[in-house]
């Protein structure tokens, strides 16, 4: 049988490990090559490489070099080929390009040059004009550009190999099948499989690595299942050997099944992920062999009695809230897999091989692979047991302990249902740990780590942070996916106040009978300033009848801790749309209607009883400041960032300079008797003199921090401010 020259692409990274599987199918004069492998074989072999290939993407059959300028060129070579030798009339084809070259604009103008010599070739061998079907073609053939040179080949298989069929029509994985095919050969699968090693992946999404893996271990050919093939039409097809083939490798399919064991499993987050990998399961006829089931994969556990691989494909960053939740997961991944997978061999595929680092286990070997475009690793494990049974972080996690028995037992007394249980207690361990109780009764932890130094070494901060996860994790005994990680460091403008995520989860907590939403993903904040809580309470206790006024308002809780107090009306003032949508979703949880403005209320404009304006603060106090009869409020919450140069603003904020001013046109807004509260978490933060000649200020700071804030530095200081008695009517105008 004489051989035909074929070549056959695969992802960038594969070529190695597809010339052995084609060197075990036959094939000769193997020679890689960039993104494929050439080849010799007779026709049998490549019908086998079409059924049996894992690694493959095409099998492609050269027919034609065309040295080409221009794309008449391209016609004139292709219009001289035999086309009514390849495949008849009555067959419709298609044609793929890829590639590229000076002379021709674009691939979608080579496409129409070579389908114009197809049809023209037909036309002068008098001969029907042939169709073309871009969706089903019988025929694909495949055209790649390489600046002055066009190869020309027919697709035996006719489509992507990749395509095995057991996933849905029109559904795409973000791991195709030959490179998961790949990824096992590469943590030697075939091996383990022989000895009826279990294969695992901890998030599996649709299922493609527990599938490949599981047509290898029962021996099927990864095209069994599809029913078309590009070599069908081609003229010098054999259906006879074909048929034998098919034959050959179903007797296989049954043999391997009837000794299958289920010994495959899978956990995803994604109800939706695990119900499609167990339709692709069952439609690969391998439902009875996998179990796969909605999990987190920190809490993946092995099966009893079993060893062999944990593989995965873990999130880049698209199926994630943002980088501190990657960080999370992969810390607990790492220290989860030491302590429950000994012996088990571990494959990590992932486009953040800086990432891979928080694992904390080092990698035996590590393999360059292709997913699609993006460069990938493939870091591949031993997962030794040494010193799995060690307790992560041990002197974190007695003072965790320690903090958590004192605390939780004053937040009982005092009906607190939120608060701080550790603030960088251990400075080698430079983490906050806040706790939230959702009213649905579920325990949040909202982790926050504090950038370390430079002078800190990045290996030994990464391995505090996963001891200080796990043991948050281990003294909480919280699933996953409710604790949350955050990465503090100095922030520029109004940074910290920007999404970072979006998952758009909230929650409802219960703080002195308010509900507040708090969401722990998308924003460094939650939405809820712990450290403020004593100063809420105060308000709510001093707000009935009056008038409030909260300026930066941010998401409203001050207001809605006032509104529940009795105000007579409040004005929450804030430049951010977000915010201030947030806060009025927090006042409509607590049955207060409000009205949201998009410009500052015009003098005397009539307003709702709970009113939201956005405003740059600044700028609405100096407007308020130039009227005769500016707004007057009889509680006045002032809490200003730190620092901010929003883009929003007029200009820019420098809390310690500018508190002077801010303090003053906001007094002048306070009625006869009137309270202003000026609160700042500036580290190092000193009051203006200046401001004692008209003002009394009292430092309240002590008073305005609980429990869980009773560690120096404080977290904010606070002062409670009036004016000084004169034993006359006071003039407003500062």
């Amino acid at each position: 049988m004489s051989s035909l020259p074929l070549f056959l692409t695969c992802p960038r990274g594969v070529e190695p490990l597809l010339i052995e599987e084609l060197r075990s199918l036959g094939a000769s004069e193997l020679r890689e090559a960039r993104g494929g492998v050439h080849a010799l074989g007779s026709t049998e072999i490549a019908y086998r490489a079409c059924l049996w290939s894992r690694l493959a993407s095409r099998v492609l059959l050269p027919l034609l070099q065309i040295p080409i300028g221009d794309a008449q060129a391209l016609y004139e070579g292709a219009r001289g080929y035999p086309w009514t030798e390849l495949f008849a009339s009555h067959s419709r084809f298609a044609i793929e390009v890829a590639g590229r070259t000076p002379g021709i604009a674009n691939t979608h103008f080579a496409g129409l040059k070579l389908k114009d010599a197809v049809v023209d070739a037909f036309r002068a061998a008098g001969q029907e004009r042939p169709n073309v079907d871009t969706e089903t073609p019988d025929i694909r053939l495949h055209l790649h550009l390489d600046r002055t040179q066009a190869s020309l080949s027919l697709d035996l298989a006719g489509d992507s190999l990749h395509r095995r069929g057991y996933r849905a029509r029109g559904v795409e994985a973000p791991l195709k099948e030959n490179l998961a095919a790949a990824i096992l050969a590469r943590c030697g699968w075939a091996e383990l499989a022989a000895q009826g090693a279990a294969l695992l992946d901890p998030m599996c999404g649709s299922g493609t690595l527990l599938l490949e893996g599981a047509l290898q271990a029962a021996d099927i050919a990864p095209g069994q299942l599809r029913r078309r093939w590009g070599f069908e039409a081609w003229l010098e097809h054999k259906p006879a050997l074909w048929q034998r083939l098919r034959e050959e490798a179903e007797q296989r399919r049954q043999t391997g099944l009837a000794t299958l064991k289920p010994r495959f499993f899978g956990y995803d987050l994604d109800p939706r992920a695990v119900s499609a990998a167990r339709a692709n399961a069952e439609r690969a006829g391998l439902g009875a062999a996998l179990r796969i089931e909605v999990g987190d994969a920190v809490a993946a556990r092995p099966p009893e009695g079993m060893t062999g691989l944990v593989v995965t494909n873990p999130p880049y960053g698209e199926r994630l809230a943002n980088e501190a939740e990657l960080i999370k997961l992969y810390s607990l991944l790492g220290v989860s897999l030491k302590q429950n997978f000994p012996g088990w061999r571990l494959g990590f595929f992932t486009s953040r091989e800086d990432l891979a680092q928080r694992l904390g286990l080092r990698a035996e070997s590590l393999h360059a692979l292709y997913n699609g475009a993006i460069a990938c690793k493939l870091l591949r494990f031993e997962i030794h047991g040494e010193g799995a049974a060690e307790p992560p972080a041990p002197d974190f996690v007695n003072r965790l302990r320690k903090n958590l028995k004192h605390l939780g037992k004053w937040a009982k007394r005092a009906e607190v249902n939120n608060y701080r249980l550790y603030d960088a207690d251990l400075p080698e361990y430079a983490v906050a740990v806040d706790l939230y109780t959702t009213v649905d009764g579920d325990t949040h932890a909202h982790v926050q780590e504090y950038a370390a130094p430079k002078t800190v070494d990045p290996a030994r901060a990464e391995k505090r942070l996963r001891g200080a996860l796990a043991g948050i994790q281990d003294v909480l005994e919280l699933p996953p996916a409710r604790l949350h990680y955050k990465l503090r460091q100095s922030q520029k403008g109004d940074a910290q106040y920007q999404r970072q995520a979006q998952a758009e989860r909230e929650h409802v907590v219960l703080e002195h009978g308010c509900k507040l939403f708090v969401n722990f993903e998308d924003y460094l904040d939650t939405g809820l300033f712990l450290d403020h809580r004593p100063m809420r309470l105060r308000l709510q206790r001093e707000a009935a009848g009056k008038r409030f006024l909260n300026l930066f308002c941010y998401t409203g809780a001050a207001s809605v801790h006032a509104a529940q107090g009795g105000a007579a009306s409040t004005l929450s003032i804030d430049l951010s749309n977000t915010y201030l949508d947030w806060a009025q979703r927090n006042l409509l949880l607590n049955d207060h209607h409000s009205r949201l403005l998009e410009r500052p209320p015009q003098s005397g404009e009539k307003l709702a009883r709970h009113t939201l304006v956005r405003a740059d603060c600044l700028r609405w106090l100096a407007d308020e400041a130039r009227l005769t009869h500016p707004a007057q409020f009889d509680l006045i919450f002032l809490d200003p960032p730190t620092f901010s140069n929003s883009k929003k603003m007029d200009g820019v904020l420098d809390i310690q300079r500018d508190h002077a001013q801010l303090i003053q046109q906001a007094a002048a807004l306070l009625a006869p008797g009137g309270v202003l509260y000026f609160s700042t978490n500036r580290r190092g933060f000193k009051i203006d003199d200046s401001l004692n000649q008209r003002l009394e200020l009292r430092d309240i700071s002590a008073q305005t921090l609980d429990e869980d804030f009773r560690r120096p530095p404080p977290a904010h200081r606070c002062w409670k401010i009036g004016f000084k008695p004169t034993g006359a009517d006071v003039n407003h105008s500062l």
